[in-house]
């Protein structure tokens, strides 16, 4: 717990990660503000200082650099941490040399989050004004430009990352696909031949979500019997069928706070994909037995949904293709 209640500005367009971030600092007993945009975030600082700043690299309108450039210009006090997504080493220097008290690597990992806050909050290490480098600036520096070519060759936030074997320019393209689409809460629709490695991706990106201390569930959808798929994907009461002797809970539910990875639903029945699309849609099932549905998904808690591949009806290809 801070000796102060030092005040922090979260700059993210993220919500769910925003409020992540908010709650995380609140319980350390920082006052915290948020902004979604760089714009937000120039409108917050004209009204109000601020101990640290904390910014996503990328923002709708802009970059968290201008955020950190306005800062130096204006030789505010602020000290400023920022976010890069993984394997973006040249935004990390670059910031870094611009006066950034240090870096991030999303996913961001909260322990590690919470001791840099606290470091900024004190002001270990922090950044002079322009043109009064600070003696140990040239040993900081060498020493993030050696984490960030560690995050992007052997990434420590992610041990399924590594098994993602390889260094082209390709690969290197597919684990930051990774690292972005993993922050959000969005469907994402995993595509590639057999063998390719569709749900090893899966995995990765559930590794490097904040849901990665939740549950992966991985479903062969071709797998399961016509007269059974209901019950499994959505669960079943007591008595709701022959055989049913106990409630079971369905695919939905068994992964909730966590991944739902269905491979090959493109082999489910149509009239069932159908029902997948609701429960995609609405984020609550029903399970066979009771007439009213059950939600899947919660503020801070909800699974999320990866497909493969597209073999299916237009409606529920589109809806799952929110990222590609």
């Amino acid at each position: 717990m801070p000796a102060y209640a030092a005040s922090i500005l979260v700059i993210d367009d993220e919500p769910d990660l925003r409020t992540l971030y908010e709650l995380t600092l609140l319980r350390e007993g920082y006052r915290v503000e948020t902004a979604g945009s760089v714009q937000e975030a120039r409108q917050q600082l004209r009204v109000q200082q601020f101990d640290v700043v904390i910014s996503d690299m990328r923002l709708p309108d802009g970059y968290g650099m201008e955020v950190l450039l306005y800062l130096r210009e204006a030789q505010r006090r602020e000290r400023c941490v920022v976010m890069t997504a993984y394997g973006s080493a040249e935004n990390a220097v670059e910031a870094l040399r611009a006066g950034a008290f240090d870096y991030l690597t999303k996913p961001v990992d909260l322990k590690q989050f919470r001791t840099v806050v606290a470091s900024a909050v004190q002001g270990t290490g922090a950044v002079p004004a322009p043109g009064q480098p600070a003696a140990n600036a040239g040993a900081r520096l060498q020493e993030a430009e050696a984490r960030v070519s560690a995050d992007v060759d052997s990434p420590s936030a992610s041990p399924v990352m590594r098994l993602l074997v390889g260094d082209s320019a390709a690969m290197r393209n597919v684990k930051q696909r990774i690292a972005k689409v993993a922050r959000s809460m969005a469907p994402v629709l995993v595509r590639g031949e057999s063998g390719t490695g569709k749900e090893l991706v899966a995995r990765a990106l559930h590794d490097n979500s904040q849901r990665a201390d939740g549950p992966m569930i991985a479903v062969n959808c071709s797998a399961i019997p016509e007269n059974l798929l209901e019950a499994e994907f959505f669960g079943a009461r007591k008595g709701s069928y022959t055989g049913a002797s106990a409630d079971r809970e369905g695919f939905f539910q068994a992964a909730q706070g966590g991944t739902l990875f269905l491979d090959e639903i493109g082999d489910l029945p149509l009239a069932m994909q159908s029902k997948l699309l609701r429960a995609i849609q609405e984020r609550s099932v029903r399970p066979l037995g009771p007439r009213r549905r059950k939600p899947w998904t919660c503020a801070s808690s909800a699974p999320r949904t990866r497909i493969s591949p597209p073999r299916c009806r237009q409606a529920i290809f589109a809806r799952i293709c929110t990222t590609a």
